[in-house]
């Protein structure tokens, strides 16, 4: 069986979370659909682990807890060297190197790459919110599937706002979707999506978050509580609802990150030897 391999960046500080496991699950299904070994292997990045080198066919940089804004640790120069490694091989190379950036990971590759403003919220948004295709977003691969507007899980205390559109320009990258328009609060839409390259994409969401995993999460006593006191009654409620709707976040998790592995495997794996039975 044809194989690829993935390093999977994982930036949430041995914090508790549910995004590995979306991550994880998200890969053997694309794996048991295509028929193709996907074999994955983790990397504990702020934890001060050894980074992979470009042995890799495909890299997942996940989300994580934190502040994204620049930091003396050594991590963060080993991380963003890696980052841009995978960009000048693409630049110089035939066989591509493909890379998914998730909250987190998006917001420092953002900064590294001076694409817009990093700041700190005025309030954490938590919840799940529809989000808007821009004019570039209506002709992205990977949204293709998806309703404008198409609802995202988001967790963040963070944000990238204000493009630069020059570098953005520069670098060829597109600014596909915003988060939802308040017009009755004059802040920046934050950025939640931007294709860097053929290979490489980002959202500012969580694309892995799976319906039916989170509301079994969230529908745990202790977790139900800790939203109650943080959030309120009323968006806990709301996000159960929306948990439960499968148009929401089950086609989302369902089209983005799968559409991105799948296009890997199209791009690295002959393809006589591909079958894809989905």
């Amino acid at each position: 069986m044809s194989a690829l391999n993935i390093a999977i960046l994982d930036m949430y500080d041995n914090a508790p979370n549910e995004g590995m496991r979306c991550i994880l699950q998200l890969i053997r299904k694309v794996e048991q659909e295509t028929q193709i070994r996907l074999a994955d292997q983790t990397f504990n990045v702020r934890a001060g682990e050894p980074l992979p080198g470009l042995e890799f066919d495909v890299y997942i940089s996940t989300g994580g807890p934190g502040s994204p804004l620049p930091s003396p640790d050594d991590w963060e120069r080993h991380y963003f060297g890696l980052i841009d490694r995978i960009f000048e091989h693409n630049r110089t190379q035939r066989r591509k190197k493909y890379l998914f950036l998730i909250c987190h990971s998006f917001q420092l590759v953002s900064r590294h790459m001076n694409l817009g403003i990093l700041s700190k919220r005025r309030s954490t948004s938590f919840g799940i919110f529809p989000i808007l295709k821009n004019e570039l977003g209506h002709h992205e691969p990977f949204f293709d599937a998806l309703p404008d507007p198409f609802y995202v899980v988001d967790s963040r205390d963070y944000q990238l706002t204000q493009p630069n559109w020059k570098r953005i320009e520069h670098l060829g990258a597109k600014v596909l979707c915003l988060e939802k328009d308040r017009p009755h609060i004059p802040l920046e839409r934050a950025i939640m999506a931007i294709r860097f390259t053929n290979e490489i994409f980002g959202t500012q969401f969580h694309p892995e978050a799976d319906g039916d995993g989170m509301l079994r999460y969230f529908q745990k006593e202790e977790k139900r509580q800790q939203v109650i006191a943080g959030h309120g009654e009323d968006k806990y409620n709301e996000m159960v609802e929306h948990l439960r709707d499968p148009d929401k976040i089950e086609l989302t998790e369902s089209v983005i990150l799968p559409h991105f592995l799948r296009q890997a495997i199209r791009g690295l794996i002959p393809v006589e030897t591909y079958m894809e039975r989905g």
